[in-house]
Parts: structure tokens; sequence; C-alpha cells
């Protein structure tokens, strides 16, 4: 989710933002003082939408090595809602016009991006040419062009860019990359995957110019992570096919569902689904000596599995705190990012081919 509000604001609506006076906003800046000389690093959250809020923010208040350190909002109310809320210093509030001065902030080391997913691009690239580090939601960018410009405006900047992929830090997927990685149960034969809700008509994820396509960008790209890191390899190629749609009105742009199959080295058989008008949060591997599985599989939290040896049990963690924290350390102890842009481009290409191989009904060969 996000939180674009009023992209250019009037004069009125900005000293709304000058006039915001915080009960006590002296605390706010000792706070920030107090968290730098900790060592920890600033994050600032780009659109206050509903994962900015519902998910993002509360990490914060749990992360050991960053912490939130500004907003950007298009919305005057949300800016003062989240400034009490989070104790963030007026300084420290930013909207769309005001952006760029973001780089005249020291408290700020880290720019999250969470906007539809056309914006990525524009706010990574910008982000780094304020010299601020960057975090972008998945997907990446909706085109393979986009992310190739926002990997090299980071590192002309010599800013990191990380992708927001939260289930690499969880210990269930861990598990499944362990229990597919390592063999431990013997060759992978075959995976499924499937991620669908039910999308209500008039969110920007329906409107294929900002996101870029259907559920495939939103909930698949799961999936398509999903048999990646299990097998720890990258498909050779892939036939899809696009469901019916039994709502045109509201799917009049992007799919409403699509069924697609993977052929992934070692003969390994991967089939993924993904709609905005059905229910499936699953992933399966059968290997040669039994079969491992999550449902449900993509959650933020109550995430379940089991294998051949029962059930899976792993005590509960905050993904984005540990994804955020993880993106810290890397910049802390200047090490790679674990989850790059080049990770994030390599899966737009995978989305890009499953389209194709959509529309063409051809397989798509995958380089």
């Amino acid at each position: 989710m996000y939180d674009l509000g009023i992209a250019s604001l009037s004069l009125s609506a900005l000293s709304l933002f000058a006039g915001f006076k915080s009960h006590d906003e002296n605390s706010s800046k000792e706070r920030m003082r107090k968290e730098k000389a900790s060592g920890k690093l600033g994050i600032a959250l780009v659109g206050l939408g509903g994962y900015a809020s519902g998910q993002l923010a509360p990490a914060l208040t749990e992360t050991s090595n960053c912490f939130l350190a500004g907003i950007v909002t298009g919305t005057p109310e949300k800016a003062e809602k989240w400034k009490k809320q989070y104790g963030i210093p007026e300084s420290n509030i930013y909207d769309y016009k005001s952006f760029d001065q973001i780089k005249n902030n020291p408290d700020i080391d880290i720019i999250y991006v969470v906007l539809p997913n056309s914006m990525h691009a524009e706010y990574v690239i910008r982000a780094a040419e304020a010299g601020k580090h960057v975090i972008c939601e998945k997907p990446m960018a909706i085109t393979v062009d986009e992310c190739d410009k926002m990997i090299a405006a980071c590192k002309k900047a010599d800013r990191k860019l990380g992708v927001g992929y939260r289930l690499h830090h969880d210990p269930y997927h861990l598990e499944m990359m362990r229990l597919g990685q390592q063999k431990i149960h013997g060759n992978i034969k075959t995976m499924s995957a499937g991620f669908a809700f039910n999308a209500q008509k008039g969110i920007w994820r329906l409107d294929k110019t900002m996101a870029g396509g259907g559920p495939l960008m939103d909930l698949g790209i799961y999936c398509v992570q999903a048999f990646c890191y299990v097998t720890g390899q990258s498909p050779i190629s892939v036939t899809a096919q696009e469901g019916q749609k039994t709502d045109p009105e509201r799917f009049a742009t992007v799919e409403q569902s699509l069924t697609w199959q993977f052929e992934m080295p070692g003969g390994i058989k991967a089939e993924g689904f993904t709609s905005y008008a059905d229910s499936r949060n699953t992933l399966k591997v059968e290997a040669e000596r039994g079969v491992y599985e999550l449902a449900p599989a993509f959650n933020y939290n109550g995430i379940r599995g089991n294998g051949p040896e029962g059930k899976f049990s792993f005590p509960a963690v905050n993904q984005q705190a540990r994804q955020m924290d993880d993106f810290a350390l890397s910049l802390i102890h200047k090490r790679p990012v674990r989850l790059p842009g080049e990770m994030g481009r390599r899966d737009v290409v995978y989305l890009q081919a499953i389209y194709q191989a959509m529309r063409s009904g051809q397989k798509v060969l995958i380089r």
C-alpha cells in the first residue's frame, strides 16, 4: 500500500506542515539525537499507506540497528498523526515537492520507497541522488529498463540498493531453503505455489498504469521468489495461461488470474498460480524422499509448515524488522546487501517473461 495524497500541494496546504506543533518537539529532536548516538541508522518511509502504517512503522519500534527517522507524505493529516505517534520532528517531515531536500538531513540514512510500482524508479533514483541508501518495495519496478536505471543511479551515487523481500528473513522460509538447496530429502521433482486474494475495485493495484500488471506483480512474485530460493536456481523457460475474467469491469486493464509453469535446471517443474479473485496461500515441494510444504505460506505471521519428519516449529519473528535490521547492518559493517537491486531486476525479468508467455501462448526462454 502507499500514500500519495496530494502530489502537488497548495501553499495553504503546505502551511499546515509548517504549522504542526508537536506536544513536545524538543523530545522528538532528543530522541533522534539518542538514536543516532547509539549507532542506529535513520529510515524515512516514503508513502504512508497500509503497508507502511500497518507493518513497517510498527516493525521499526522493534529494530535494533535502525529507527524511524522521517516520513514523506502528501497528506498533512497523516503527517500530524505520525508526528505525534512516533515522535518525528517537524524537520524530518517532507511532502513530494520537498522530497529532494532530504539530502540535507543527517538524521536520515536510508529511504524506504513504499509507493505504487510505477513510482519506484523515480523515487529510488531521487533518493540515491540525495545521497541516501535505498530499500525499494517489491516488485522493484515495472520494466527491466527502469531496474537498470535504478541500479545505475545507486552505483553512481555510491549508495546501496535493497529490495523488500521480507520472507528471506522468516524461519519457515529459511527452512524451506535449507531443505531444498541442501537436498535433505533428495532431489526436488516438482514444486507448486499459489498466492491469491480478492482485490476490491478502486485500489491502485487494479490499474495497469500504476501497477505494471495484475496479481502476478503483487502476489505471484512471492511464488517466483520461492521457486528460486528453495532450489537455489533460476528458471530456464516458462509457459503461462491467463485465467477467465469473470468480472471484466474490475479487471479491465489487468489479468484476473494467471497460471504459469517454470522449467528449472535438473528437470524440475514448478507451477505457480495467482489471482485477485480467489483464495490461495501455499508452497509445496515434492522431493525424492518426501514432501515439505507451507500453508499458509506467504503471510506476515502465522505461517505453518510440515515435512517428512513432522510439523515445523519456529518462534514468531517480525519479518520486516529483521529485513530492515539486516539492510542496516550491511551498511554498518560495509558488507554486500543480502537482497540487492540485482535480485529485484532478475525477478522483473521473470515476471515479464511470464507475461510474454501468457500473451503469446508460446514457451519463452529466460535469459
